[in-house]
């Protein structure tokens, strides 16, 4: 099955029943397996109407919905029961008539048990960032592996980078980004401007859904707490860099702010959402495309194309040796002096009293807006009714547990309330306002 990626704008599908996440998707029940013809009649149909009326290059949505829809009339799909294959095929479909990495088509519920190699854990991270470090010679390191949304990863980016600002030089690895918000690259790229002048550092180019007609969306430079502006800066880059993770390298590059090491980059530039298809699948579609107001063009099909190249495992000890230091190992561990940054592990002070006040709005229908930040207030007020009835259904809570903090920086929690128990991630800014909540698959049974 294809790698799934995680979209340059945070529309990845959460495997949720009901989220209160500004990316979710609408709630949608998982795939019947096997698969009958209506169903896979029903998510071509979808499938091809999202594309007509939501892909950036409308002829290219047009050409690409009716590959799918001539492959669906000439039976080449009727021998596919499994939805998961289903999906992977039509996303293979897909990419064949469009050539874009963020054209995706999941199934949702369980994948299917695989005999093979297990998957690899989820990298320890909080909110995007792994780790910094010194290392020797006083040059700083920082591995940023996502980059989600910007009331989360501010917190977590300069937490981390403020112990290097007296580094004199800095390595940022992106070998393992897999993307996100340009707000949020924005504010990394942000430490490495000079003056205190917005700068323009992106745009995006959105088609507005059901005409042929655009908009124009552009990302500018934040004031962080201090400017690394002027130091020697290396990033390194490998084939898995992807999407927002390729901005922040590509950013870097054409504005001259940093030298790009490693391999040239996966080639993913257009940002978009994801679409409910019927029955148990949905597709990110990909509405718009990233234009560079330096280039006026973007890394789509090409990747950001390394400075210095070099297989991806080499380019850690290539930086270095750049900044003047022979490496002994290529191991960060070994090469760490002092570890100033790791993923917090405990909850938030306020996230728990946070859950219990949500969990009882909730059931009410009256949640305290004034403690949401504005897009979760939106997506909570898109939500409401169904909120409500789910969280009236619970019943009264009656204990929770902490579990852990997940790769986004949210608090997860495992709930037990009157009529059933509930899994539950939420996110809380510097100033205790909730900028992400989401339902969670909870564990299997013993």
């Amino acid at each position: 099955m294809a790698k799934k990626r995680m979209p340059l704008m945070l529309g990845a599908v959460l495997p949720v029943l009901i989220t209160l996440s500004p990316a979710a998707v609408a709630q949608v029940p998982a795939a019947p397996s096997p698969l009958d013809v209506a169903t896979r009649g029903a998510v071509v149909a979808t499938a091809a109407q999202a594309l007509r009326t939501r892909y950036v290059f409308p002829d290219v949505g047009e050409r690409a919905a009716a590959a799918i829809e001539a492959a669906l009339a000439a039976g080449d799909y009727g021998d596919i029961d499994d939805p998961w294959s289903f999906a992977e095929r039509l996303t293979a479909d897909l990419r064949a008539v469009a050539a874009d990495k963020h054209l995706d088509v999941t199934a949702l519920g369980p994948p299917p048990a695989t005999s093979g190699t297990p998957p690899p854990a989820p990298l320890h991270s909080e909110a995007g960032v792994t780790r910094s470090d010194r290392l020797p010679g006083n040059i700083g390191y920082i591995e940023v592996v996502a980059f989600p949304a910007p009331e989360l990863f501010g917190l977590a980016v300069d937490r981390a980078m403020a112990p290097l600002a007296d580094t004199d030089a800095l390595i940022i690895d992106v070998r393992r980004n897999g993307g996100g918000s340009p707000v949020s690259v924005a504010h990394l790229v942000s430490y490495f401007i000079e003056g205190d002048e917005p700068v323009h550092i992106n745009s995006f180019v959105w088609r507005n859904p059901g005409t042929e007609t655009f908009r124009r969306e552009e990302f500018w430079s934040t004031t962080p707490a201090f400017s690394y502006a002027g130091k020697p800066v290396y990033v390194l880059t490998s084939g898995a860099t992807f999407s927002g993770g390729e901005e922040f390298a590509y950013d870097m590059q054409v504005m001259e702010l940093g030298v790009i090491v490693g391999e040239t980059t996966g080639g993913g530039a257009n940002p978009g959402g994801s679409v409910p298809l019927a029955p148990g699948f949905v597709m990110f579609v990909p509405g718009g495309r990233a234009e560079n107001p330096i280039t006026g063009t973007n890394w789509e099909g090409v990747g950001v194309q390394p400075d210095i190249e070099v297989p991806s495992a080499e380019a850690l000890g290539i930086a270095l040796e750049r900044l003047g230091h022979i490496p002994t190992t290529a191991d960060i561990d070994g090469l760490s002096l002092e570890r100033f940054f790791e993923p917090r592990t405990t909850p938030h002070p306020a996230s728990e009293a946070a859950v219990r006040r949500m969990s009882a709005e909730l059931a009410r229908g009256e949640p305290d807006y004034s403690l949401l930040t504005p897009s979760m207030a939106e997506a909570t007020r898109t939500q409401l009714d169904a909120l409500q009835r789910r969280f009236s259904d619970l019943g009264p809570l009656v204990s929770i547990e902490f579990v852990e903090v997940d790769p986004l920086g949210a608090d997860v929690y495992d709930i037990q309330y009157e009529n059933g128990p509930l899994r539950l991630a939420i996110a809380l800014t510097q100033d205790g306002k909730a900028a992400m909540a989401a339902i969670r698959p909870s564990p299997p049974l013993p």
